[in-house]
């Protein structure tokens, strides 16, 4: 009798929720297979896992399956906060995919106390019956240490502002070298002309700085510098492999988590005022019309005449403010000069197609102890606009020149829209009226935008820009210039932040090749292979960092809210799904409105209408409406904040 065959097993990667359960994607089946807690097999967030699966007929919605074995185990360590008792402790994980406790001795509490953000081995993995078990190998910040949760985050997420010693000490001595007259060989001297850099007042980062004059023939000549940090940071060095390794510098409010040292990102790199700097530089004659005729890329040596904030610069460009003129008088005539081509280069843009996103972004202000205070919403002002449209400027003219020169590059990618994305977003638009033109398998930027347009001012215009952003795919680093969908462009790279961004860095070593010639056969296949890499990399650590940047921001907002629980917000509906509706305040503080507590009636979930309507009276609960909501409470553990409707003030 022939052996029965064994049925394939099924792997994949699991990913788990705090709550417990999780979900197996697998490569077999289109839809990922959900895991219940009391299925799990001591199976923890990221494990490689074989899973059976359950009868078809006691699935719910998805496949359902349980964990028959780990393969591989991808968690090594938990960042969490230390509760201990006299015999043993546990750490009680930050993040939000990972509820297994860490068991810790006595003798291996190394110091830690009771509310302590730590870092925990773990020594033993879980089974059915046991939590896993681990020491404490790194104390992130003793218990009410102002900023010790934002630390703790970003190291749960493998993210630390310390670096190794070797590349600190290695940053330090490019410090103390300064610019010597050796490294001016080959550079064209721009100290005599006045560039500066416009930024944030909080800024100590100086990537970019921008110049222009006006030529005989009636034509701008628009020159950006950026820091040639490829100066200082050689290809596989301690430097550079950290650098990569970390991909880009994550912005966590107050905090920052640097790609480079700061005797590099704040020192030597930094174009800081009356201070000789190394740049690579863009010369672009554009007419008045606004189209670039000619330009040049080149080494540089600058002398930044002054470091202007964009507040500042806003203030004499929207108000002519007096102050400001006098303070600026020697770069006045500049700076108007700036924004008018700025302001022409951003007619250009809408009119080809690129999208604006009329998104509001929050500011969170936080205390000397690191407690929200304030949440507001971040200005987008003139000078931030000005400095925009000349970086995008720059970017694509650096994109298209090495495109057509054939070398080994990094571009900028963004597809156009999924199919299935763009049919929802269509149904989605339906119900405010508005019909997205182009055809069934694609649309143009152009059609984007215009509806885009025709909703501004409307009551509808938040809530089309979230969905209508939603529906995008995201962008991401590669070696084949695809274009991109958001900006309408053929050509796009990031060229102008190689301080806190590696495609960038990765960018200025093939210039500087091909400027230099370089460019060989055998550079060629190099650099090939280095960017493929590069490119990656960056990719994997940019959406890393902007998981990250979204936590923190959770965090604080939870925070914030907590303190205003029993008050009433206005706000409008941003989400609508079987088990509630999302409403987003002014502020951009979202919260949950549970469905169960819509206890006036029955709701259903009427997924093409984005509603939930109810059966006896008919009440609409629709994305965009406006509503009034009382905060009923805050889970700061797992940052998810809950409201309940109110009649409207």
């Amino acid at each position: 009798m022939a052996k029965k065959k064994r049925k394939k097993a099924l792997t994949g990667v699991l990913s788990k929720h705090k709550r417990g359960f999780g979900f197996v994607t697998c490569d077999e089946l289109e839809q990922d297979v959900f895991i219940a807690a009391e299925s799990m097999n001591g199976a923890m967030n990221g494990d490689e896992v074989e899973i059976d699966l359950i009868p078809r007929h006691l699935w719910r919605e998805s496949p359902e399956g349980i964990v028959d074995r780990v393969l591989s185990r991808n968690t090594t360590e938990i960042v969490g906060t230390f509760n201990r008792s006299k015999k043993f402790g546990f750490v009680v994980p930050d993040s939000r995919k990972s509820r297994e406790d860490v068991f810790v001795r006595k003798k291996d509490f190394a110091g830690a106390k009771k509310g302590d953000k730590v870092v925990a081995e773990i020594t033993r993995y879980p089974d059915r019956n046991n939590n896993a078990e681990g020491r404490i190998v790194e104390i992130i910040s003793r218990a009410g240490q102002p900023g010790g949760d934002i630390k703790a985050l970003a190291r749960s997420y493998d993210m630390s502002e310390k670096f190794p010693g070797k590349v600190s000490s290695e940053a330090k001595s490019l410090r103390r070298r300064g610019v010597t007259k050796a490294d001016l060989t080959g550079r064209r001297d721009l100290r005599s002309k006045k560039i500066f850099t416009i930024d944030g007042a909080d800024s100590k980062d100086f990537d970019d700085a921008v110049s222009i004059e006006l030529l005989e023939n009636g034509n701008y000549l628009l020159g950006v510098h950026i820091a040639d940090v490829a100066h200082y940071v050689k290809e596989g060095s301690d430097l550079d492999k950290e650098a990569l390794r970390r991909g880009t510098s994550v912005y966590l409010l107050d905090q920052v988590i640097p790609m480079l040292p700061k005797a590099l990102s704040n020192g030597i790199c930094s174009l800081n005022p009356h201070e000789e700097r190394l740049t690579l530089s863009v010369d672009m004659e554009i007419t008045p019309e606004g189209t670039v005729v000619r330009h040049e890329i080149y080494e540089s040596v600058i002398n930044s005449t002054e470091r202007l904030i964009y507040d500042d610069v806003s203030d004499l460009l929207e108000k002519n403010s007096r102050e400001v003129g006098e303070r600026y008088a020697h770069i006045k005539e500049q700076l108007f000069m700036m924004n008018n081509l700025a302001v022409r280069l951003a007619k250009i843009r809408h009119d080809r197609g690129s999208l604006d996103f009329d998104l509001d972004e929050a500011c969170i202000s936080l205390d000397k102890n690191g407690v929200p205070v304030d949440i507001g919403i971040s200005a987008r002002r003139s000078a931030n606009k000005m400095i925009e449209e000349f970086m995008l400027l720059a970017n694509e003219t650096v994109a298209e020149h090495f495109y057509w020169m054939e070398v080994p590059f990094v571009y900028r990618v963004h597809e156009k829209p999924a199919a299935d994305k763009l049919e929802q977003l269509r149904v989605f638009l339906r119900n405010f009226g508005i019909d997205l033109r182009g055809r069934a398998d694609g649309v143009h930027p152009k059609a984007v935008s215009a509806m885009l347009d025709k909703v501004k001012g409307k009551q509808s215009e938040r809530v089309v820009n979230y969905v209508t952003l939603r529906s995008m795919q995201k962008a991401y680093y590669s070696t084949v210039c695809d274009g991109h969908f958001g900006l309408a462009l053929k050509y796009y790279c990031h060229f102008t932040s190689p301080i806190r961004r590696y495609p960038d860095l990765m960018i200025h070593r093939i210039i500087k090749a091909c400027l230099r010639g370089e460019m060989t056969g055998k550079a060629a296949k190099h650099f090939r292979k280095a960017a493929e890499y590069a490119a990656d990399q960056s990719s994997v650590a940019e959406r890393r960092a902007v998981e990250l940047e979204r936590e923190v921001e959770k965090l604080k907002k939870a925070e914030y809210i907590s303190y205003h629980v029993g008050e009433s917000f206005d706000g409008i509906i941003s989400g609508v799904t079987g088990f509630g509706i999302y409403v987003q305040l002014e502020n951009t503080v979202e919260g949950l409105i549970r469905i169960d507590d819509l206890n006036d009636d029955y709701y259903d979930h009427d997924r093409e209408k984005y509603a939930l309507i109810g059966r006896r009276m008919g009440k609409l609960y629709r994305l965009g409406d406006e509503i009034s909501i009382m905060v009923d409470y805050v889970d700061l553990e797992n940052r998810e904040i809950n409201f309940l409707p109110v009649q409207r003030r």
